[in-house]
């Protein structure tokens, strides 16, 4: 009496357990992942986050070319049988591991309040690449998402390379992701056939509009200035430089319920200074500047500039390059501080409220190593 051997029978159940339950695994796998990253993920300049970017980008582009192949006789993304089937559930594990991994990189590195439709862009390409299963079957999708991680990659790559930032480096970063993208576009031509000039027109139509939104949203300030990270700030009454390179700080205690608060309260006696403290992480040999931009709430004319202080900022520190600002003569109302690269790229902002005060609130000491 005919019988499947143990190995296929045991390959048969798991198909099919895989292919009942996909939609949960696939859920709770991206989920996972994602939370695994924000955990593991620490630095943009280190040898294994890159290594696990450029892993991820070389599994993606080897799927891609795999399922495009012209001798492929259809695919059907609901057969478990096929090797499409696990070819494309692989593409899509990949493609939520670079999104997960950019959503945490870029997260630190800005503020959601000024760069959210950056962020939009990244959540909609990671629940798109959750849930519209079917269009990974198609090559504009495909290589739309993986330019868009090629793009993301390269504009955190070169200024740790290159050790240095700016609107120059960031024209660099478009260009090596485009001629990146000519290149594997190149080989999956000569393995794809007529399958990639099928989809010629919407493959291109779909790069031109990712390149041109990314550029867009550069120049209007909206995307984080990575791979710089604001890693803490706080406004002060005093900062002192302590015996072993530390900084002591003077605060007021604002209690537990500080974290439920949009601004902390600041009591000051008239014409005391308030400092601005900021560590700014900057990756190994990536030596720059910030400004904090001093700004008063006035009722008729909004959030109005009080001053501007440029302050240097050296790279390789993982808890970041600590520095601070000092203003005086600052007015009772509603003030913050924005850190921020000179060109006005958002790194984060400390927000307050001064209390005029006929004598010293009681502070409490703690020193930041």
């Amino acid at each position: 009496m005919p019988f499947d051997p143990p190995v296929d029978s045991l390959r048969v159940r798991v198909r099919s357990i895989y292919a009942r339950f996909e939609q949960p695994i696939s859920s709770i796998s991206l989920l996972g992942g994602f939370a695994f990253d924000a955990i593991t993920l620490k630095r943009v300049d280190t040898l294994w986050e890159n290594s696990w970017v450029v892993a991820h980008l070389a599994v993606v582009a080897v799927c891609i070319i795999l399922i495009n192949r012209a001798d492929r006789t259809g695919i059907d993304p609901k057969d478990p049988a096929r090797a499409d089937f696990w070819l494309l559930n692989i593409l899509q594990f990949f493609f939520g591991g670079l999104l997960s991994t950019f959503l945490v990189f870029y997260f630190r590195s800005g503020s959601l309040r000024v760069s959210w439709p950056f962020f939009l862009i990244l959540v909609a390409a990671f629940v798109a690449n959750e849930r519209l299963k079917r269009q990974h079957a198609r090559l504009y999708f495909q290589i739309s998402l993986f330019f868009l991680s090629l793009f993301c990659f390269t504009i955190f790559i070169l200024p740790v390379v290159l050790h240095a930032i700016g609107s120059l480096i960031f024209l660099l970063s478009g260009a090596v992701s485009l001629a990146l993208l000519y290149l594997f576009l190149r080989l999956l031509r000569s393995v794809a056939g007529e399958n990639f000039a099928a989809g010629r027109p919407a493959l291109i139509a779909c790069i031109a509009a990712i390149f041109l939104s990314i550029n867009v949203l550069y120049f209007l300030n909206l995307i984080p200035p990575i791979p710089l990270s604001l890693q803490n700030a706080g406004a002060y009454h005093a900062i002192a430089r302590t015996a072993d390179g530390n900084y002591a700080v003077q605060a007021e205690d604002q209690g537990w319920l500080r974290f439920f608060r949009l601004a902390d309260t600041f009591h000051s006696k008239p014409g005391a200074p308030v400092y601005a403290y900021s560590a700014v992480f900057s990756p190994t040999a990536l030596n720059t500047k910030i400004v904090h931009e001093w700004q008063f709430y006035e009722p008729a004319r909004g959030w109005t500039t009080m001053g501007r202080v440029a302050l240097a900022v050296r790279g390789g520190r993982g808890g970041g390059y600590r520095t601070y600002s000092e203003k005086t003569g600052v007015m009772p109302g509603a003030w913050r501080v924005n850190v921020e690269t000179p060109s006005g790229a958002l790194l984060g902002r400390l927000r307050f409220n001064v209390i005029d005060e006929e004598s010293d609130p009681p502070l409490i000491t703690e020193v930041k190593d």
